[in-house]
């Protein structure tokens, strides 16, 4: 079944399976008797030996022959598969950002420099799964690990930057209060998606991928500002503008788990072998490692304004 969609990931996903022949008849597929070209039934032999009697009956399935080094046929992906691939790098990225995170709080020169570590290495690595539809898990899961390093080392910087200004136990809390509200905004926009209150449209996706676009423009400029002023441009920092961008970046970052949605959706009614729940998998934690950082970004900058 070949389906068509303006998802730029899924579509690749689909285009590469297709490529691959699945949906097509396979190698083995012989045309059957009785179809145009053959015309006249073949005579019986009726030698008298075992076997030169037999007929194979028209209209009866002609059996295939598989031979070494022939593709076989992939199950089609399903819901599970996505589901438990996602729970596997999700687990990754927990895993390695916990042990971070405590590295952090006895070591913040090697937690400094494993944070950075996870932050280039996961980029190149998730552009290298991205652009090239890698599928491998492993490369996937190593992908999970290298961003938990970043997101432990985030976590514990914030944290600990809290309870400076608030008292010990603070950073703990905003951590909690961040996972919660990440697990909070994955189900309610699965629920608007399930339900379409939220219609991933074409052109919503074309919106929210501009979107995403500027929201790292933004952010690159604010690092690369940061060098000079300190701060950078304001945007990361516990002010009203820090907070309007907070906000609107978590909104993006939830908008994204949409589009996600529908790619998922269109490959499991496309029958793409199942292996491809592993890039699946990988959007998903993108969006949700995203979803999770600017949470705790936004928590961060509402408790040092507000909070006493």
């Amino acid at each position: 079944m070949r389906m068509s969609t303006s998802n730029p990931a899924t579509k690749r996903v689909l285009q590469q399976a297709g490529q691959q022949g699945y949906g097509q008849p396979g190698p083995g597929h012989q045309q059957g008797y009785g179809q145009p070209g053959y015309g006249q039934p073949y005579p019986q032999q009726g030698y008298g030996h075992p076997g030169y009697g037999y007929q194979q009956g028209y209209g009866q399935p002609y059996p295939q022959q598989v031979h070494p080094g022939m593709p076989q046929a992939e199950a089609p992906m399903t819901i599970d598969d996505v589901v438990v691939r996602t729970g596997m790098t999700l687990g990754s990225v927990v895993l390695f950002a916990a042990i971070n995170y405590f590295v952090f709080l006895t070591n913040p020169g090697l937690a400094l420099g494993l944070t950075l570590v996870g932050a280039l290495a996961g980029l190149v690595l998730g552009l290298v799964i991205s652009f090239k539809q890698v599928t491998n898990p492993v490369a996937i899961l190593a992908y999970g690990a290298l961003e938990g390093l970043l997101v432990g080392g985030l976590s514990a910087i914030l944290a600990l930057t809290l309870e400076a200004n608030m008292g010990a136990g603070a950073g703990g809390t905003l951590i909690t209060q961040a996972v919660l509200g990440t697990i909070v905004v994955f189900a309610v926009m699965l629920a608007l998606y399930k339900f379409r209150i939220i219609k991933v449209t074409d052109g919503f996706m074309k919106t929210v991928m501009y979107a995403t676009l500027g929201a790292g423009a933004l952010m690159l400029l604010n690092f690369l500002f940061a060098f000079f002023v300190p701060g950078g441009l304001g945007l990361r920092e516990p002010s009203m503008l820090g907070l309007v961008v907070g906000l609107v970046f978590v909104v993006i970052a939830a908008l994204t788990l949409a589009i996600e949605f529908r790619g998922i959706e269109e490959g499991v009614q496309a029958g793409i072998p199942h292996r491809y729940a592993w890039q699946f998998a990988f959007g998903l934690t993108i969006s949700l490692i995203w979803l999770y950082i600017e949470i705790l970004r936004l928590l961060w900058i509402v408790k040092m304004m507000f909070d006493d």
